[in-house]
C-alpha cells in the first residue's frame, strides 16, 4: 500500500497560530464557546478553508462545515472536532482534530489527490460545556439528544446570557438543512490528543479506536444533625462528612475488586453548613465509574445499591445523576484506521476511550471512528497539554490515509 504524506510544519504551524485565541501567556488558553477568542479562530478558520477554495457554511446551531467537492456526486466524508476549550485549557484538545482534518484536506488540495467522496472538515459549537453545560451540547442536539429550544435557554455559568443569545450574536446562525445528516454524509473521522497516559507509557504512535467505553454516574446523600463544634461530645455526633469518608473509601475498596481496569471516581463534594465550628448534617458526593463492559458496571451499581441505608447514623440514599452505554465505532472504517497506521510504519494499539466524544453520538447516525495521538504525561484540560510536532503530523498522515482508503472502497 502506497502511503501520502501531511506537512509537518504546516501541521505545526496550524498548531502555533491557533494556540494565540485566547492566549494565557502561560502555554495555555481559555477560549470558551462563542467568546470572542472562539470567534476569532472561527474566523481564521473559515479564511483559511476559503483560501484554500473550499465552501463554508453553518447550520442553525453554530456547527460548522467547510467542503471541498468530490469527482462523483457522492455523501461526503466528514471529520473534526471543537475549537472551544475548558478554561486554563490547552493548546491541543478538540483544536488538534480540526487543524489535523483542515491538514489533511489541504494536503488533498494542494498536493492534486483526487477523492471521488466530498470531504467536510467540521466544528461542534460547545463542545466542552465550560461556558454553557452540557458538554458536547451541539452534537446532542444534531442527535435529539435534548431539544434546542432547551440548550438555547441554558444561562452561561457565572453569567447573564443564554446560549441561544450568544448564538445568535455570534453570526454563525445558519440554515437548519445544513445540519449534518445520514443522507449527505457517509463516514465521520473524528482525531484527538488521547487525554490519557497509555500511548506514552506504553511507547505508542498511535491509538485506534474501537469505541468510548460506557459509564455510570451517581449522587450519594448522607443526612446527618448539625450541632456544636465545641460542645457536643463525639459519640452523641451524626456528622455526615465522617459518614461520606467512610462511605467514600468503603466504595473504593469494593469497586476496585470488581475490575483491574475499571475507573472511578469522586470528584465533586457539596458539604452543609460548610462552618467550621458546626458539625456537618449534610454531604453530597459524586461517584463517576466507567468500564468498557456493561457487565462490570452493573456490577457498580449493585454495589451502589447495596450500601448501608445507615452510616454512624447518619441516613444514606443516592440518585442516579446520568450515565451512558458503550459506544462501539464502525468495523470498516477501524479497519481503513488500522492499515493505515500499519502502512505508514507506526506503532499503535487498539484502545477505548474513557472520555466522552462528539464521535460517540455521530455514531448513532453515521459510520465513525476516531484516531489517538499520545499526550505529554497523559496530561489534558490544563495549559501544560501538550503533544509534540511530529506526534500531530503522525496523526494527521494517519487520518489522510484512512481517507484515501475509505475513498476507494466506499
Amino acid at each position: 500500500m502506497s502511503t501520502y504524506q501531511t506537512s509537518k510544519d504546516r501541521m505545526a504551524e496550524k498548531i502555533a497560530a491557533f494556540s494565540k485565541f485566547g492566549d494565557l501567556g502561560n502555554g495555555g488558553i481559555t477560549r470558551l464557546s462563542l467568546s470572542e477568542p472562539a470567534l476569532a479562530a472561527r474566523a481564521e478558520l473559515k479564511r483559511r478553508c476559503e483560501a484554500l477554495g473550499m465552501t463554508v457554511t453553518s447550520d442553525d446551531i453554530g456547527n460548522i462545515y467547510a467542503t471541498w467537492p468530490g469527482t462523483e456526486d457522492l455523501p461526503r466524508f466528514v471529520m473534526g472536532s471543537h475549537l472551544d476549550s475548558v478554561r486554563s485549557g490547552g493548546n491541543y484538545d478538540g483544536v488538534y482534530g480540526v487543524l489535523s482534518s483542515l491538514e489533511a484536506a489541504e494536503t488533498i488540495i494542494t498536493d492534486g489527490i483526487k477523492l471521488r467522496h466530498p470531504l467536510t472538515v467540521m466544528v461542534w459549537t460547545n463542545e466542552e460545556g465550560a461556558r454553557f453545560e452540557p458538554a458536547m451540547m451541539s452534537s446532542g442536539i444534531v442527535m435529539g439528544k435534548w431539544t434546542k429550544e432547551k440548550m438555547f435557554a441554558v444561562v452561561e455559568t457565572g453569567g447573564t446570557v443564554t446560549f441561544g443569545e450568544a448564538l445568535e450574536a455570534s453570526g454563525w446562525i445558519g440554515d437548519g438543512k445544513n445540519r449534518l445528516n445520514p443522507q449527505d454524509y457517509c463516514a465521520y473521522f473524528e482525531p484527538h490528543i488521547e487525554q490519557g497516559p497509555v500511548l506514552e507509557e506504553e511507547g505508542l504512535q498511535i491509538g485506534v479506536v474501537e469505541g468510548v467505553v460506557g459509564m455510570v454516574n451517581y449522587d450519594i446523600i448522607l443526612e446527618g444533625v448539625s450541632s456544636h463544634a465545641g460542645t457536643t461530645p463525639q459519640h452523641y455526633r451524626k456528622d455526615a462528612l465522617r459518614a461520606a469518608s467512610k462511605t467514600i473509601l468503603d466504595l473504593w475498596d469494593k469497586l476496585g475488586a470488581i475490575a483491574p481496569d475499571l475507573v472511578f471516581t469522586t470528584g465533586e463534594i457539596h458539604v452543609k453548613p460548610n462552618i467550621h465550628t458546626v458539625v456537618p448534617n449534610y454531604v453530597k458526593f459524586s461517584l463517576d465509574a466507567r468500564h468498557r463492559d456493561m457487565a462490570v458496571l452493573a456490577q457498580v451499581v449493585k454495589v451502589i445499591e447495596e450500601l448501608p441505608k445507615d452510616v454512624y447514623g447518619c441516613k444514606l440514599s443516592y440518585e442516579e445523576h446520568w450515565g451512558r452505554k458503550t459506544i462501539e465505532f464502525d468495523a470498516q472504517l477501524l479497519g481503513f484506521v488500522e492499515e493505515a497506521t500499519k502502512a505508514l510504519g507506526y506503532s499503535y494499539k487498539k484502545m477505548y476511550s474513557g472520555a466522552g466524544h462528539d464521535a460517540q453520538y455521530v455514531s448513532e447516525m453515521l459510520p465513525a471512528v476516531m484516531i489517538f495521538i499520545p499526550s505529554k504525561d497523559g496530561l489534558s484540560h490544563t495549559v501544560v497539554e501538550y503533544s509534540s510536532p511530529e506526534q500531530c503530523h503522525e496523526g494527521a498522515n494517519v487520518l489522510l490515509n484512512a481517507l484515501i482508503a475509505a475513498d476507494a472502497a466506499l
